[in-house]
């Protein structure tokens, strides 16, 4: 049903070019994307991949669900630092789950690619986990995974699927830049402090440029710091610029 697969593949692209956005209405489309690739690698005979879909729903509507409580609280879907623990803990995860799926997917299935296809299928899983919690790393494994889907769909004759994912390594450079940038202005808004409450002839820092708000989440517009003389406590002195 090449249709079908066409339909997958611009829904998918859609997805995920929001997701580089920060937008939350990302998931819903996604969501759609993966009902339409659970047929369509059930009916290519990727069960590993059949599986990760039907795994990709309840993380999409988890994901859905974390994007919108942030956007609730702090107006804005707002990057989250991955520690090296936790980076560690999910290439790890990722590697277990590789081992284990291919063993089943080997001895216990017709699957094209079991082995191959399930290591793709396991660390899809961390990427998208890490992406549900906002961390900017998730880029980088979709790069590694999307590189190696290319050449997996290609060789089963899934053409528009093969260049679909060439695309997504293109989007997920894209989303990479763009998160480390929304990670780099959060990092320049946390370091703005107001002058008050400062003791007299000291400098503090205030931030005087709004951040953009969005029901649907998005980029922050910028954040300007004043560097400002304290007089008196509590009082701001004149303008020395930043």
């Amino acid at each position: 049903m090449p249709w079908l697969e066409i339909v997958a593949a611009l829904f998918s692209l859609a997805g995920i070019w929001l997701g580089t956005r920060r937008y939350v209405l990302s998931w819903p489309i996604i969501l759609v994307a993966s009902l339409l690739y659970l047929v369509v690698f059930y009916q290519a005979r990727l069960y590993s991949d059949t599986l990760l879909q039907a795994v990709f729903l309840i993380f999409t509507l988890y994901g859905w669900s974390h994007w919108q409580r942030g956007v609730r609280e702090e107006g804005i879907v707002r990057v989250e630092p991955l520690g090296w623990s936790a980076a560690l803990t999910g290439l790890a995860a990722g590697a277990v789950g590789s081992f284990l799926l291919g063993f089943v997917m080997e001895h216990y299935t017709n699957a094209a690619l079991p082995r191959i296809d399930s290591t793709l299928t396991s660390f899809s899983l961390v990427a998208t986990w890490w992406q549900t919690r906002k961390h900017t790393a998730n880029w980088l494994l979709w790069i590694a995974v999307d590189c190696v889907y290319t050449s997996v769909f290609l060789y089963k004759d899934l053409y528009w699927t093969s260049a679909l994912y060439l695309l997504l390594v293109l989007l997920a450079l894209l989303g990479l830049r763009d998160w480390q940038r929304a990670a780099d202005s959060q990092r320049t808004q946390t370091g703005c402090r107001t002058a008050d409450g400062v003791r007299p002839g000291a400098r503090g820092y205030i931030a005087n440029t709004a951040v953009e708000k969005s029901e649907l989440g998005g980029d922050i517009v910028g954040l300007e710091c004043e560097l400002l003389d304290v007089v008196e406590d509590g009082e701001e002195g004149d303008l020395t610029g930043f």
